[in-house]
């Protein structure tokens, strides 16, 4: 039975955060966990703590059951709101800055 955890409206641009989804897409939990608790990227943070929440989410569901056939099953990230606002440029001009967030899903299942 799978299990789901989201993230919703992190402040950081979608295109960062799914070069970390990418790269857990498929994997072992373990394994997941543990290359994310040694990347560089500040987005490794909320995504770690999303993939041991929907873990969690999944001992709840299957009423403790073991975990080590845990795989990230699904996981995808979608743009969000994104705020504007306006960068002082040469001549009286202005740029328009876009901050941008995104949504991550993670849907965790034993490996069949």
């Amino acid at each position: 039975m799978e299990a789901v955890a989201k993230l919703r409206n992190y402040p950081t641009s979608p295109r960062k955060m799914r070069l970390l989804a990418d790269e857990i897409r498929g994997m072992a939990v373990e394994k997941a966990v543990s290359l994310l608790e040694h990347q560089p990227q500040h987005s490794a943070i909320p995504l770690r703590k999303l993939l041991l929440s929907a873990v969690s989410n999944w001992k709840q569901k299957n009423e403790g059951a073991d975990v080590t056939g845990l795989v990230v099953k699904i996981i995808y990230v979608d743009g969000a709101k994104s705020i504007k606002r306006m960068l002082p440029a040469p001549q009286g001009r202005a740029y328009r800055m876009r901050k941008r967030s995104n949504h991550v899903t993670i849907i965790v299942d034993i490996k069949h």
